[in-house]
């Protein structure tokens, strides 16, 4: 079959929209508090470890949770199993903002969003193996993982601004309530209107038939690329949740405001978005994965140092938007949409979830860590992993996908 005989359909665009909306709106729900933590401390009458554990939480529960939601996706699809996310995030959302004023409710309802999310962010590949022909897929990707950072900067700059006027955080009832509404809307649009598969397939090479999902793990692991990128996640995705999750708790040692904390956080995240539209498609048009990994992990690094050594805010507002740029806009959607080519053909869900899940373990690790041992200390900490991640990607394969299309 050549691959200008491929179908595609208008009609993937509206899925890759859903799927981005229900991704925003779980990560807005995952790291609300992370900007707000010094006026949630006093809101609730919690220590601050009590505050990050309605983040950590998230990252602990995908623990438990992404296998199983990788192979409920996979088994079932992704009309069923991302739905059943939906739903977890809709319910829990809007129950998280009825009973926002009680410490315990919103705990119980961050666990019921936390099952949530690996149903909702292990889907992105297998949407863009069902639905987008190979030379788009870096691209669809890179927005699906981009929709992440959409929702976390929509609380990392909004959520300071909706709390201004109010004294130890009592506007946080009527912001976690208009977060509720919008998880609530998202969930439904995505029941109505989203759709398993097109009628014909955009695969010209086989890639969307399937192992068996235990077969695909075991497969998976004999891969040593694969587990080469797990460490570059391990490392990369784990500084990105602890430093994300820690945002505010670093800018106050730094000398930052609470609105500083919060641009610091955002800037990262928009500059990411920045990254992951521009960069994503040269990947896609040039043929290349590991040349833009190498990039992403090496301005990553530079980033990172900066990042560490500043303790002013304009310096650590332009560190932050290198780190998201390169890590966050270039490093993560080439690195997930690499993994897929690299194991094709075990369930694409199954080794985006394995990324995700190094990346959660490292980064509850990483915050244990922050808290316990110096936040500043642990910076210098993820220098020094991050420049091991520097050398392990240049030992990396090519995409053989991408060797195969430049045959």
């Amino acid at each position: 079959m050549s691959q200008n005989s491929i179908q595609v359909y208008p009609y993937r665009w509206v899925i890759l929209s859903l799927y981005i909306l229900i991704t925003a709106a779980i990560c807005m729900q995952w790291l609300t508090f992370a900007p707000i933590a010094r006026d949630a401390k006093e809101f609730y009458s919690v220590s601050p470890v009590q505050i990050d554990l309605l983040s950590l939480i998230f990252l602990a529960v995908f623990v438990i949770v992404a296998i199983p939601a990788s192979y409920i996706i996979d088994t079932y699809g992704i009309r069923k199993g991302v739905g059943f996310g939906a739903v977890l995030m809709g319910v829990f959302g809007i129950l998280k903002g009825i009973y926002a004023n009680d410490y315990t409710i919103v705990l119980i309802s961050q666990i019921g969003l936390a099952i949530a999310q690996p149903f909702l962010l292990n889907a992105v590949t297998k949407i863009s193996v069902l639905w987008f022909p190979i030379q788009e897929r870096a691209t669809s990707v890179a927005l699906g993982t981009l929709a992440q950072f959409l929702g976390i900067i929509f609380v990392m700059i909004l959520t300071p601004i909706l709390l201004e006027g109010g004294e130890k955080g009592e506007k946080i009832p009527e912001v976690m309530l208009l977060y509720g509404i919008i998880s609530l809307i998202s969930a439904v649009l995505f029941l109505i209107f989203s759709k398993e598969k097109p009628p014909t397939s955009p695969s010209i090479h086989g890639e969307d038939s399937r192992l068996p999902f235990w077969e695909g793990i075991r497969f998976l692991w004999n891969k040593n690329d694969m587990r080469k990128i797990l460490f570059l996640f391990l490392i990369g995705l784990g500084v990105f949740n602890a430093v994300s999750t820690c945002i505010d708790q670093i800018s106050e040692i730094k000398g930052l405001n609470i609105e500083e904390s919060g641009l610091v956080g955002g800037i990262m995240l928009i500059a990411g978005i920045l990254g992951g539209v521009i960069i994503p498609p040269l990947s896609d048009r040039l043929q290349k994965r590991k040349t833009f990994l190498i990039v992403a992990m090496g301005g990553f690094l530079f980033g990172l140092g900066l990042f560490t050594i500043s303790n002013d805010f304009i310096p650590l507002l332009i560190s932050s938007a290198i780190i998201g740029f390169f890590l966050l806009g270039i490093g993560a959607p080439i690195g997930f949409q690499y993994c897929a080519e690299i194991t094709s053909p075990a369930p694409e869900s199954t080794s985006q979830g394995l990324l995700l899940l190094v990346g959660q373990i490292s980064g509850i690790v990483f915050i244990l860590g922050m808290n316990y041992f110096g936040m500043i200390s642990f910076l210098y900490l993820f220098l020094g992993l991050s420049a091991l991640n520097f050398i392990l990607v240049f030992f990396l394969k090519e995409s053989p996908f991408m060797e195969a299309r430049k045959g």
